[in-house]
């Protein structure tokens, strides 16, 4: 009985180590013959390395050299202005590019849908972070005749009447230089520095941080706002300045003497049970 269990047992175990050999061979073969299709359909075809995106890039933000990479491309669909091996991506030295467009993963990239290195794809990408654009109304004297360009640096003067009869306040209009080297980022609708035109512009937009664009709006909706132009190389930073029509005029605040002879003294006498009060001059 065990001789006949036992020449089961290696029965079984032969038949099992044969089903494990054919299906090796079997999945061998399937692979091979995988392999051998795959290099036919490369064979038939041709492809092209070219730069895709590794990720989701969305508009406006920069493509750093991570975020693409060189994948095989069949050359009878490669799209125009594609970059591959002979016009890079990137190039030693070159700043970032900025996405203009939306790029999904793995999609060609193309030159239509990114900026030069070192360009921009509007205002949003011209903001840093943590600051906002805000527009000023200008005209043809508070926007310094017409000369200023996206990217120059401006002080901004607030003009206007402080409400109110108190004589420690300034009398009349006051001047207050009120922000200081504030970056332009458009003018109106033009946001390219390239320009050389004098343009008169309706309205120049800022990039200010949330506090500037209360202080901005608050003192748009008071008063008036001048613009005064800065230089590419003035790193000097404004004192505060406040002028009014006294300052300007060099008119000094007489201080107004109490008259003396108004003055009246008195002393107290009693007499008996009713206090009396007399008046006399007054001394020192």
């Amino acid at each position: 009985m065990r001789l006949v269990f036992g020449l089961v047992l290696i029965a079984g175990l032969g038949l099992a180590g044969f089903a494990v050999y054919m299906a090796q061979n079997y999945i061998g073969a399937y692979q091979n013959a995988l392999e051998q299709e795959r290099q036919k359909a490369t064979a038939a075809v041709p492809t092209k390395e070219i730069y895709v995106a590794t990720r989701a890039i969305a508009y406006g933000e920069q493509i750093l050299p991570e975020d693409v990479k060189l994948a095989p491309w069949p050359k009878e669909i490669l799209p125009d202005g594609v970059f591959d091996a002979e016009n890079p991506f990137y190039d030693d030295g070159d700043d970032p590019r900025v996405a203009v467009r939306a790029i999904e993963q793995f999609e060609a990239m193309m030159s239509v849908k990114v900026s030069d290195p070192g360009g921009d794809a509007g205002l949003t990408s011209r903001l840093e972070r943590g600051q906002r654009a805000f527009a000023i109304k200008v005209d043809v004297a508070s926007g310094v005749s017409g000369f200023l360009r996206p990217g120059d640096r401006v002080d901004i003067y607030w003009t206007g009447r402080i409400p109110g009869n108190d004589p420690n306040l300034p009398q009349g209009d006051v001047t207050k230089l009120i922000e200081t080297g504030v970056r332009l980022i458009a003018i109106d609708q033009t946001a390219n520095a390239d320009t050389t035109d004098a343009t008169i512009a309706r309205t120049v937009t800022v990039a200010a941080s949330p506090q500037q664009v209360a202080s901005l709006a608050q003192a748009q909706s008071t008063g008036d706002l001048s613009l005064s132009l800065m230089s590419h190389n003035d790193d000097t930073v404004a004192e505060a300045i406040e002028v009014d029509q006294r300052s300007l005029l060099g008119i000094e605040r007489k201080e107004q003497k109490a008259d003396k002879s108004l003055e009246v003294c008195t002393i107290r006498t009693r007499k008996g049970a009713e206090v009396v009060e007399i008046p006399i001059p007054c001394t020192n």
